[in-house]
């Protein structure tokens, strides 16, 4: 039972908004941000506002219904309309749930995503190598614009680790179920025995910031530039064009060389520092609000192991939800990812409105 006051508060503030930004008196800087709060309480205002006159009318036909008076064919009337208001109310009251549960404020941002290979050696590099390109489909498919801002490649042809940003709608509420350890079992083109191997990688989703999401100040920065250096240490080119870059209050390191400019390197290594620090303070203030975060099923912790893809058996199971889908192809070409998704978002979905009861 949602309490009718939280119902009434979705009115009232749609009223105020409505009335704010028809007089034409609302600040530009907050116009956006305000037009964008008044078409989200759209969604539902019309069913929050049918939500509240619910218990009148069921009161109103339980009258009709005990009153003697009442002959029985508008009795019989009153029942079935009584049968109707309290099926609507409760699809109604659903729909409210929903829409009250709490937002991840990070939802319709950008994303960064670090994909590094783990246990496994070679084998887990070239796993590196197949998320990579899983990832790199299912952006295709979402029609999401997809930047390498890193890479670094290993012997095998895999990557020991890429780095790339995700641009488009809503990125990071997808992406962010991604965070975690990924397990592959499957049997290595070098094995001669046909023994099935185990390796792992490592996936990190950030949500891509803004310089006024977080305020990092010039003074808490040391910048070091050095010269670039390719495999072998063999030197790249003949200037100092890379970048290291260290946040002092909290220790977050990021090198950035891929590019030949040391000015092109130094805005994508503060790119994927500002995230890396956002990320940071942010797990602190989820650790606060420990109890809301075990609600969350993306949570962004990369020592936990999420998902198995084991090639033997054609499966890839997600351990968060206890779900395997016998898809394993369809998913690392991005056309079973989808499913998983929906069903991991549907879970969370599930434990935030018991938690809302």
């Amino acid at each position: 039972m949602i309490p009718i006051e939280k119902v009434q508060d979705i009115i009232v503030k749609h009223n105020k908004l409505e009335k704010d930004l028809s007089s034409g008196s609302v600040d530009p800087k907050v116009f956006a941000q305000k037009s964008k709060e008044y078409s989200n309480l759209g969604e539902i205002i019309t069913i929050a506002k049918e939500y509240v006159n619910f218990d009148q009318e069921v009161k109103d036909l339980e009258n009709i219904i005990k009153d003697k008076s009442n002959d029985e064919e508008i009795k019989e009337m009153a029942e079935k309309d009584l049968s109707r208001i309290k099926i609507k109310k409760e699809d109604y009251e659903n729909k409210l749930k929903v829409f009250l549960l709490p937002r991840d404020e990070d939802d319709e941002k950008n994303a960064i995503v670090e994909i590094r290979a783990g246990t496994g050696g070679l084998e887990a590099s070239l796993f590196c190598a197949d998320l990579f390109k899983m990832y790199e489909k299912v952006c295709t498919k979402k029609k999401w614009k997809l930047e390498i801002i890193n890479i670094s490649k290993s012997e095998a042809g895999g990557f020991k680790e890429v780095i790339f940003s995700v641009n488009g709608s809503n990125i990071y509420s997808y992406l962010k179920y991604e965070s975690g350890v990924h397990r592959v079992q499957r049997i290595p083109t070098t094995e001669t025995q046909g023994r099935v191997h185990t390796s792992a990688a490592t996936v990190a989703v950030l949500p891509e910031v803004e310089e006024v999401d977080i305020q990092i100040k010039d003074s808490d920065l040391r910048i070091d530039v050095f010269r670039a250096g390719g495999p072998g240490g063999q030197s790249v080119n003949t200037t100092d064009s890379a970048v290291r870059i260290t946040h002092i209050p909290s220790g977050v390191v990021v090198s950035q060389q891929d590019e030949k400019s040391q000015h092109k390197n130094k805005a994508k290594a503060l790119k994927i520092l500002r995230s890396r620090v956002y990320e940071a303070e942010k797990r602190k203030k989820d650790q606060e609000r420990s109890n809301d975060r075990r609600s969350q099923i993306g949570t962004g912790d990369r020592s936990e192991r999420i998902r198995t893809y084991n090639f033997p058996q054609g499966r890839v199971t997600d351990h968060r939800i206890n779900l395997t889908l016998h898809k394993l192809e369809e998913f690392l070409i991005g056309d079973a990812h989808e499913e998983m998704n929906d069903e991991l978002r549907l879970k969370e979905q599930d434990m935030k409105l018991k938690n809302l009861n």
